[in-house]
């Protein structure tokens, strides 16, 4: 395994720059975000403009990522694929597919998105739309969120299991995200095994919940004015997932990929040099379990 991140963290850097910055600290691989150049999502950038990319500038990208010894792991466009209204919902699976695209064109093995939930069904209910968008999608490839609802249809094993059987295409899996799990409760080591054959890339996040808030707020969360709720994601070794088991687990299963920290830690951020300072801090706690 070895470690990279996920290159959103640092904002509208030119790309080149995020790649010399990160080889020169130790990083292996990119994650590289591809959103639209006009977009509002939080945690989101456009370093590759996939709407443009020609092939020229694809092999310009390949040529210095390579020769500052790193691998572009994933492209990477997290955004609602099942989107209510359906001019959005078109516009963002075509993205997709414009990410798709220059993914063959960089050599880059995986694209990594969100499943996204249509708001005015319930989860069951998706599932018949999500079949038909995704069938789709990975066919090719051979704001969603409302406060208190979760904003995708694929955020526990038991939706796993669901997606897996309407989209049984083995070109599709998981981008395995432990932060998420643990604010959840649920374990995020043991499904790693049911999952092996879907885990195609590992993100680095913690996550802490805060007992005395989930006494107070439940696993609904805050629902009254702004503010922290019962949980917050932090940088790799500062929450609560026990990243030497994940990474024992992960072993057991050979899986020997990257480990790409996303950076949304809301005590290292607000400027570059805060952003900078948690990279490392994750890189140099996973260097020593990875």
């Amino acid at each position: 395994m070895y470690i990279g991140f996920l290159t959103v963290c640092l904002g509208k850097m030119p790309l080149r720059e995020k790649a010399e910055w990160a080889a020169k600290n130790g990083f292996k691989a990119l994650e590289i975000a591809c959103w639209p150049q006009a977009n509002d999502r939080d945690y989101s950038s456009c370093d590759i403009d996939v709407e443009k990319l020609t092939q020229k500038e694809a092999d310009e990208i390949k040529s210095y990522v390579k020769d500052l010894g790193l691998t572009i792991s994933s492209l990477a466009y997290y955004d609602n694929n099942l989107h209510k209204d359906s001019g959005t919902r078109a516009f963002i699976n075509n993205h997709v597919k414009k990410c798709v695209d220059a993914a063959v064109m960089l050599g880059v093995p995986a694209v990594g998105t969100f499943a996204g939930r249509n708001i005015d069904k319930s989860i069951k209910d998706n599932f018949d739309e999500f079949e038909e968008v995704f069938s789709k999608l990975v066919s090719y490839a051979e704001g969603w969120q409302v406060p208190g609802l979760p904003g995708t249809i694929s955020f526990t094993p038991e939706l796993w299991r669901e997606m897996f059987r309407r989209v049984p295409n083995k070109n599709f899996g998981l981008n395995y995200d432990p932060s998420h799990l643990r604010f959840q409760l649920i374990d995020y080591v043991k499904p790693i095994a049911e999952f092996r054959d879907r885990i195609f890339h590992v993100h680095a996040k913690d996550s802490e919940v805060f007992d005395d808030k989930l006494a107070e707020y439940g696993v609904f969360n805050r629902q009254l004015g702004g503010g922290m709720g019962y949980w917050r994601f932090r940088m790799p070794g500062l929450g609560q997932v026990d990243f030497a088991a994940l990474i024992k687990a992960l072993k057991d299963i050979g899986y020997d990929g990257v480990v790409s920290i996303e950076h949304e830690d809301p005590l290292y951020e607000g400027s570059e040099a805060k952003v900078k300072e948690g990279l490392l801090l994750g890189r140099k706690y996973l260097e020593n379990i990875v």
